[in-house]
């Protein structure tokens, strides 16, 4: 390992680990480990590997195994995970993905965004099953008088879109984190869509880009109903956006937000294989498949295991350590610059953290320039191990984090660590979109989701 965070010494990259445990496996004796995830709609992802075959080896063979079966639950989503190969594997797995196990968090979430018991599966033979790929065709329907609308966090943005070209957008300040009433989301969002109707002879089709887990059009998880009780989530949130478009009688169509953006890179570059990754207050990912179309993932990259150092940082809210939260986020920036020494004032929020680090560029340390050099070294180890999971061609690069120079730098180091420590990706393009082509172009691709006559 050539490109060591400065600020992060212990940094053990997924892929390194993984690439490790294979040689070893090879070289002492191997036998094979096939991973399924399943999902809704009976669709899969196949993951296969090669393991120890000797016994006194199960405790490594679980470790790398395990952070896997993480990784392709926040990469693919499901709530049913199949193994062959191990049967100790498999047991172990069921331990920790239960009600009272490590990976309760997971389990939990995984069951509640599809409805069903989650459950790990020891299958051997012909009882292991087939992959079953989804791709679906969504974005790029240009055609009729469109409604885009983006639900941020703190404003939400509204197209009206005719033909492909946008003839209104606006952007208004909004709070919904802080609502529990859903009625205020709801008016808020029938707001924006009569404005921009009223720009438009009709409505043809809406287009949702937001943040969170969309199943069938259902909001199943989205930050912007945190307050919302459980029990009016149910009634009033789940089939909000259905029950819109039902008022304005046309198709609708509603992706995570990282998706969408995707899907502008794609259309503004006219490329294919394109994994967006925003650097925010969390880490969001999209993608965008060889076919053009989104394989139906959850892409929740947040909770994707990047560093296998035994004391990386835990993640608040799922208890675990090493994932991609704290290395790609305004949260990534606050740990390294607090491991720099700076000092922050009282009471500031992460936001004001990140524009202090920003704000340092120039100042004669060099700490802001090796804080995002840092935060580039972590993303060039860790864009081999996405390609795990995903074909990639273009890596999209946004969010506050890589804003102004800070940006610049992380794309350099990411592109250095790529050339040299893995020239077999090293045709990967890294890239960022300019500020003007991300908020027309997302508003395009929202509007362009459903597909109408």
């Amino acid at each position: 390992m050539n490109y060591v965070p400065k600020y992060d010494a212990g940094f053990k990259p997924m892929i390194n680990v993984l690439r490790e445990f294979t040689r070893d496996a090879e070289r002492e004796g191997s036998s094979p480990l096939k991973l399924c995830v399943e999902r809704n709609g009976g669709y899969n992802y196949i993951y296969e590997m090669k393991i120890f075959a000797a016994e006194d080896k199960n405790e490594r063979n679980y470790a790398v195994a395990e952070r896997i079966v993480k990784a392709l639950l926040w990469v693919c989503g499901g709530y049913k995970i199949y193994v062959s190969g191990s049967k100790y594997i498999a047991d172990r797995l069921k331990q920790d993905y239960s009600a009272t196990g490590k990976r309760a968090f997971d389990a939990d979430f995984m069951s509640g965004v599809y409805e069903r018991p989650f459950e790990v599966v020891y299958a051997e033979g012909e009882e292991f099953p087939k992959l079953n790929k989804c791709s679906l065709k969504v974005g790029g329907n240009l055609n009729g008088c469109r409604i885009g609308f983006d639900a941020g966090g703190s404003d939400r943005k509204v197209s009206a879109v005719i033909d492909g070209v946008p003839v209104y957008s606006e952007e208004v300040v909004w709070h919904p984190k802080t609502q529990s009433d859903p009625q205020y989301h709801y008016d808020g969002i029938m707001a924006a869509m009569k404005t921009a109707a009223s720009k438009m002879p009709r409505v043809d089709a809406i287009g949702v880009s937001s943040a969170g887990v969309y199943i069938d059009n259902k909001i199943m998880v989205a930050s912007l109903f945190l307050k919302v009780p459980k029990d009016q989530f149910e009634s009033k949130v789940k089939n909000m956006y259905i029950d819109i478009a039902k008022e304005f009688g046309c198709p609708l169509e509603v992706a995570n937000d990282g998706d969408v953006t995707s899907l502008a890179g794609a259309m503004d570059l006219g490329d294919d294989r394109i994994l967006g990754i925003a650097m925010g207050t969390s880490e969001a990912g999209g993608y965008i498949n060889e076919e053009g179309g989104l394989n139906g993932w959850l892409s929740e990259l947040a909770f994707v295991p990047v560093d296998a150092d035994p004391d990386a940082m835990a993640d608040e809210w799922s208890g675990d350590i090493g994932c991609g939260v704290k290395y790609f986020s305004q949260d990534s920036v606050i740990k390294l610059a607090a491991a720099a020494g700076v000092k922050f004032e009282e009471g500031l929020s992460p936001a004001e953290k990140l524009k202090q680090v920003q704000g340092m560029f120039g100042d004669g340390s060099g700490i802001a320039e090796q804080i995002f050099r840092d935060i580039g070294y972590y993303l060039g180890y860790t864009i081999p191990f996405y390609a795990e999971f995903y074909s990639i061609k273009h890596v999209l690069l946004l969010g506050r984090v890589t804003s102004g120079k800070g940006g610049d730098i992380v794309l350099s180091a990411a592109r250095e660590v790529l050339d040299n420590e893995f020239p077999e990706y090293s045709s990967i393009k890294i890239e960022m979109p300019d500020e003007s082509n991300r908020r027309v172009g997302q508003s395009i691709a929202a509007a362009s989701l459903p597909a109408c006559k």
